[in-house]
């Protein structure tokens, strides 16, 4: 397996997203998920991806128990920020209580002494980031977390919070049809030295070319509610995609590869984060790691495929990112 660096951190070239295995993309299977995971360990991936609110919180009791077998020839990343409410709503909580309080609980679920990577899930705008970082940094010294991180974090929330304590990477989307991050964000981590975590590297699938209308998507899969996936803005998408799959097969890959291949091309300090959950789409995935592209190449995707129709999810939830 390549390697590359995140900030101080070495880990697999690929990693792996975790979320996708407890419920976001449709019905789950937690034996299915352990087993997954151990398998994924065997195929020499060792950065693992996860948060509280994914499940919410059964993810991390997945992720820790499958990997407490491997505790110390892995990474294990999660996340906290995503506060949930008596009512079942959530809200995002950056007080410096709650970040100790998610802490320990995530500690308890994962089963583990010390979290390697701990990100702030979302940014809190009524709480100074200083603030958030500093009770994130008095963990570091306590020995509770190894690294620090931000996730959908703007470029100006980067600066200050890397200034409070430095952090090791960003994490935020980025694949060939969402590119936003590269305006700003990818400038400033890379002038921080910080590193970067592409989630959804696979445009949440649909660069694979396997999602035609609504109906390919199964009941409680949350890319049903995102305006990506819907209406005419699915359609002028689908056209992306069959562009997208063209590429591919002119490559001689398939279109998941070819997504991965362009993520990893945009620099040896991104590491991407697939969460498919099928065995034989990981290897498919890590089989991009060998895949090399042509600065032509490079070039006709990016002239053949404009950015996605449609905001990356709801207008509540695009109000409330940083970014």
């Amino acid at each position: 397996m390549k390697k590359r660096k995140i900030g101080k951190l070495s880990v697999s070239a690929m990693g792996y997203g975790c979320m996708g295995l407890s419920g976001t993309y449709g019905a789950s299977d937690d034996k299915a998920a352990i087993a997954l995971l151990r398998n994924i360990v065997e195929l020499g991936v060792d950065f693992f991806d996860t948060a509280d609110a994914y499940g919410p919180f059964r993810n991390e009791e997945l992720v820790g128990e499958a990997l407490a077998p491997v505790r110390d020839k892995v990474i294990i990343a999660t996340k906290f920020g995503q506060e949930f409410l008596p009512d079942g709503s959530r809200r995002i909580n950056g007080r410096p209580d709650y970040v100790r309080s998610a802490c320990e609980a995530s500690l308890k679920r994962l089963g583990v002494k010390q979290i390697d990577l701990y990100f702030a899930h979302r940014i809190d705008k009524t709480v100074p980031i200083e603030d958030t970082v500093g009770e994130m940094s008095r963990l570091v010294s306590e020995g509770k977390v190894r690294y620090i991180g931000l996730s959908e974090a703007s470029a100006n929330t980067i600066r200050r919070a890397h200034a409070t304590h430095p952090l090791t990477c960003v994490q935020t989307e980025y694949s060939a049809w969402s590119r936003d991050v590269e305006a700003s964000i990818l400038p400033t981590v890379r002038e921080l030295g910080v590193g970067f975590i592409a989630y959804s590297p696979l445009g949440r699938g649909f660069l694979t070319a396997n999602i035609a209308s609504p109906s390919d998507l199964p009941e409680g899969d949350v890319r049903r509610s995102m305006p990506r996936f819907q209406a005419e803005n699915l359609k002028e998408n689908r056209t992306i995609a069959e562009r997208f799959a063209d590429l591919a097969k002119k490559k001689g890959i398939t279109p998941a590869q070819l997504a991965l291949a362009w993520v990893l091309a945009q620099g040896d300090d991104i590491v991407p984060i697939p969460g498919s959950r099928r065995l034989t789409a990981v290897k498919e995935n890590i089989a991009a790691l060998d895949v090399q592209l042509t600065s032509p190449e490079i070039a006709e995707i990016n002239s053949n495929l404009p950015a996605a129709k449609g905001d990356r999810y709801g207008a509540p939830m695009m109000a409330a990112l940083d970014t």
